[in-house]
């Protein structure tokens, strides 16, 4: 669910820092997340282009490997927001790159949209893309036991579901005690009733379940053994971090699961995933909290 508008608070911060980079006039055309992507270097990483987990047209992935490799790396896997209506993983090259230079091996996965397709199946591609990247772990360096769920907006509810709701990794044959860990980004934990148009028709509103919403697996679950990293804007506008983030923290923490916590207050809805792209990493840093949270070694 990427918001098009930051909060008044951090736009003139984030259009001082596009000005410098010559970029400023172009704000109206153009994406901020799109025209980041022409500032990230190229000497930190390699790509692995368009590797398929399924047969589909969007069952497809970028992966981002670190040049300076270490043995058993972790292995993250990103879900980008759109309002699960829109978004594709070139546009995030700038994720790849800031995780693949801090050492951490990034798969970048597409996954079928509405509304060609409807709630739960983009959670269905997005296991699919969790399983291959298990599968395909060791030949890229990375570690299995080491594998992270991760995403920003919607695709941080893709991220909860997988590693809250046993369902959807149980379709590939894994489960969520194999994941290290889920991080999820400025996440839509909590939205019923639904208003916004374009997530009504991804989640068949009003025939929307209940056990749809990640809150609803924090709270009525047993705990989890992995790890969970939770980071919002303060002042998000789009999606609440009283009622998403902080709530599933406070679920979480009851139900015996450590989680990391933090809110920022210099970025709005977009610019906290902007943040970890080069010239926007001075407005807060997600980038250090995201790349130390997966860098972490299971105990």
């Amino acid at each position: 669910m990427n918001s098009p508008h930051p909060a008044p608070s951090t736009a003139p911060a984030r259009r001082r820092w596009l000005a410098l980079l010559g970029l400023a006039p172009l704000l109206q055309a153009c994406s901020p997340i799109r025209l980041i992507n022409a500032t990230v270097p190229s000497n930190t990483h390699t790509v692995l282009r368009d590797e398929s987990y399924g047969g589909a047209l969007r069952q497809r992935m970028d992966v981002y490997l670190p040049v300076d490799k270490v043995p058993d790396a972790p292995m993250a896997v990103f879900f980008y927001g759109g309002s699960w209506s829109s978004g594709e993983r070139a546009d995030y090259k700038f994720v790849g790159e800031a995780l693949a230079s801090r050492g951490i091996v990034t798969v970048i996965a597409d996954y079928r949209l509405s509304p060609e397709v409807r709630y739960p199946v983009f959670l269905q591609d997005c296991a699919q893309a969790v399983r291959w990247a298990r599968d395909n772990a060791q030949r890229l360096g990375a570690s299995p036991s080491r594998l992270f769920v991760t995403g920003h907006s919607a695709g941080a509810y893709n991220a909860a579901m997988l590693a809250l709701d046993p369902r959807w990794l149980a379709e590939v044959a894994m489960q969520p005690s194999e994941l290290a860990g889920w991080a999820g980004l400025a996440g839509p934990y909590d939205f019923l009733p639904i208003g916004i148009p374009d997530v009504q028709r991804a989640f068949n509103w009003p025939d929307t379940p209940a056990n749809s919403q990640p809150l609803f697996h924090a709270r009525a679950g047993t705990g989890l053994k992995h790890r969970v990293l939770l980071l919002a804007a303060r002042s998000d506008t789009l999606v609440s971090p009283q009622r998403n983030t902080l709530a599933m923290a406070q679920a979480l923490e009851q139900r015996g699961t450590p989680v990391e916590l933090e809110l920022f207050d210099r970025v709005s809805h977009t610019t906290l995933i902007g943040a970890m792209a080069p010239p926007l990493r001075g407005l807060a840093p997600v980038l250090d909290r995201f790349s130390q949270f997966l860098q972490q070694r299971p105990t």
